[in-house]
């Protein structure tokens, strides 16, 4: 029996220790901040492009691409703009064959290193992820060539909650999510089950913001999705009143647009460019 019970203490203090470290340091999970070298935009094959630098309003220097409107706008006229927001793990760098691809005809580009990510500064905390897209709004719109009552927000999974954000603080034309989670919780549910729920400080609550949504939205996910449920991107797409949930099967969390192949883009333009015609608000 003494055993028994030195086991148990050995266990119960090993779930303590583990539940201290999920407490202190969710951070770091949620946010691994991959740094990477930022290259300049046509040494990797984008063109039309520039590198830039954003300062938020606390001060933490951003550092990304924009991409001017191919073809550019006719005289006197403004071009749609386009905010893209990537997944955890990427970085601006690593993200030129998908630009290259995905890059909406006739829209300008905006994407930036996250705090802490890629060559930015910073460390990544949620309330700094919303300063951050707010500071890539604020730029966007700030643009000469860009019509900022038709900018669109683009999030890949972490990507979807600054997307959100802004759908939901900002006039956001229209929004397109590929793999988007519930929020914080509910992730923790997925990959923490053995922790309780109250040790999860961070919110990134997207279902709530979907709700709330106002604006077209377009939803893909991956019907083998092992990191994020499928069921969480058809709930926000739900709870968006989605124009369209796009459910590429076969596809996990990192290969939707590889597995869905042409189709991927010809979805995302067709939903961007076919709402050109539409007011601002549904």
């Amino acid at each position: 029996m003494r055993w028994v019970l030195e086991l148990l203490a050995v266990i119960f203090g090993a779930y303590l220790v583990i539940s201290g470290l999920m407490l202190v340091f969710q951070e770091r999970l949620v946010f691994p901040a991959p740094r990477g070298p930022l290259p300049a935009p046509e040494s990797v094959g984008v063109t039309d492009a520039e590198s830039i630098t954003v300062t938020t309003a606390d001060g933490v220097k951003l550092r990304g691409w924009y991409l001017h409107p191919v073809p550019p706008p006719a005289e006197s006229q403004r071009a749609p703009g386009l905010l893209w927001f990537y997944g955890n793990m990427e970085t601006v760098g690593v993200l030129a064959p998908l630009l290259r691809e995905l890059r909406p005809p006739g829209t300008a580009v905006l994407i930036l290193d996250y705090r802490g990510y890629g060559t930015s500064d910073g460390r990544p905390t949620e309330p700094g992820l919303y300063l951050d897209a707010d500071a890539a709004w604020d730029y966007l719109a700030g643009r000469d060539e860009v019509d900022d009552e038709r900018i669109s927000v683009y999030g890949r999974s972490l990507g979807s909650v600054p997307a959100l954000y802004l759908a939901e603080n900002h006039d956001v034309r229209s929004v397109v999510l590929e793999s988007p989670f519930t929020n914080a919780r509910g992730m923790a549910a997925v990959h923490y089950w053995f922790l309780p729920r109250f040790l999860m400080r961070l919110r990134l609550d997207n279902l709530a913001r979907a709700r709330r949504l106002r604006v077209p939205l377009l939803v893909f996910h991956g019907s083998e999705d092992n990191i994020v449920p499928l069921r969480m991107g058809r709930a926000i797409a739900e709870e968006g009143r989605a124009k369209k949930f796009i459910v590429i099967e076969g596809a996990g969390h990192n290969d939707i647009y590889y597995v869905a192949g042409p189709r991927y883009r010809e979805e995302m333009h067709g939903f961007l460019l076919g709402l050109r015609g539409e007011g601002l608000r549904d």
